[in-house]
């Protein structure tokens, strides 16, 4: 009887302690799923769709049990500025899940998923920062500011995205415009957000363990918004609001994949700092994901806007980038597997050490 109660005190310990961006795996795997797609790699990419579909219908399924079993513990991450802005994950997995599934013939499984996507939107985006800024003072938040909270742009920018997919193919007027309000939101949001993050770095004494792998999130929320931007122009240009917003979606779409491509010896930097200089152990954690979806969307991004502003390098660029996310998807899912076997086997050992000791 003692093995049934292990393992269900396993499985209850793994739910209570999901990590609010345990989503981000998805987002992971259905971009680098996406961009395989791109270069005309059919079927790593339909395994990786396979894999990011499945992921999220567990995710999901755990999530909800999470909720309904230790809401205080969802309740205490949403309180909590290091973790609260993962919960966007959900939002940005569901959309980039829907947009790799999208199809002119077939578009239902993209709406659906986009539609689903609002509600856990406006409930993040309005409730989390609500309950930062109005929590009983504690310290202030912005010390705590990291680049998890990029995650609110990069969920943003996935509705933007999956609603300027779907206006172009009804040529709805009304999503057209919310598509580029959206993406006009969430370039906003990336600046005031840079600005906190940016601050932080530069006023906060910097430590190993500060440089977590979600700072990479800085250059995946330019480029989802490089996406979204490039989607957009795609819109019917006939459209009003295209008429009113096409030149300056466009300028400052380039301006961010530019500033994403910035961004990218700089993170390296950072990782050299705490792995190489401070001899930081390099261990899997969830956070590694974080790295995996930036370099897959920014070479989707790429693909994307070059094709649509005619910038040949730019397809190139990310032609070769998404050989480099591939790789990264394929090290980091190696090292989740060996880390869970040797979790597993370690709790397997305790355990077998106890019976016998009590034997």
């Amino acid at each position: 009887m003692d093995e049934p109660r292990g393992t269900e005190a396993l499985v209850s310990t793994a739910v209570r302690d999901l990590p609010t961006g345990s989503f981000a795996f998805v987002m992971a795997t259905g971009i680098v799923s996406t961009a395989f797609s791109i270069v005309g790699w059919a079927v790593p990419s339909l395994i990786l769709l396979i894999i990011a579909v499945g992921a999220l219908v567990i995710l999901a399924i755990i999530s909800v049990w999470r909720f309904a079993a230790y809401r205080a513990e969802v309740l205490l991450d949403a309180r909590n500025p290091a973790r609260a802005f993962g919960f966007f994950t959900m939002v940005a997995a569901i959309n980039v899940v829907g947009i790799r599934m999208y199809s002119p013939q077939a578009p239902t499984a993209t709406v659906v998923l986009a539609v689903l996507s609002v509600p856990l939107w406006l409930l993040f985006t309005y409730g989390l920062p609500g309950n930062l800024m109005l929590r009983p003072l504690a310290g202030p938040v912005a010390t705590k500011v990291d680049g998890s909270w990029f995650l609110w742009v990069v969920g943003t920018q996935s509705v933007a995205t999956a609603a300027a997919i779907i206006g172009a193919g009804v040529r709805s007027h009304a999503l057209a415009a919310v598509a580029v309000a959206l993406w006009g939101i969430g370039v906003l949001l990336y600046l005031m957000l840079a600005t906190l993050v940016t601050l932080r770095l530069l006023t906060v004494p910097s430590k190993p363990n500060s440089f977590t792998p979600s700072y990479w999130i800085y250059m995946g929320a330019t480029a989802i918004t490089v996406l979204a931007g490039s989607r957009i122009l795609l819109l019917p240009q006939d459209l009003p609001i295209m008429a009113a917003t096409a030149g300056v979606v466009s300028g400052l779409t380039y301006i961010l994949w530019a500033f994403g491509a910035w961004w990218v010896p700089l993170l390296v930097l950072f990782g050299l700092w705490r792995h190489v200089i401070h001899r930081e152990p390099a261990r899997y954690e969830a956070g590694l994901w974080s790295i995996v979806f930036p370099l897959g969307m920014y070479s989707v991004a790429s693909m994307h806007f070059g094709t649509v502003a005619r910038l040949p390098l730019l397809v190139g660029i990310g032609e070769a980038g998404t050989w480099i996310a591939g790789i990264a998807w394929l090290v980091v899912a190696a090292a989740m597997v060996y880390a869970g076997c040797a979790r597993l086997l370690g709790r397997g050992g305790r355990a077998a050490n106890d019976r016998a000791a009590r034997g």
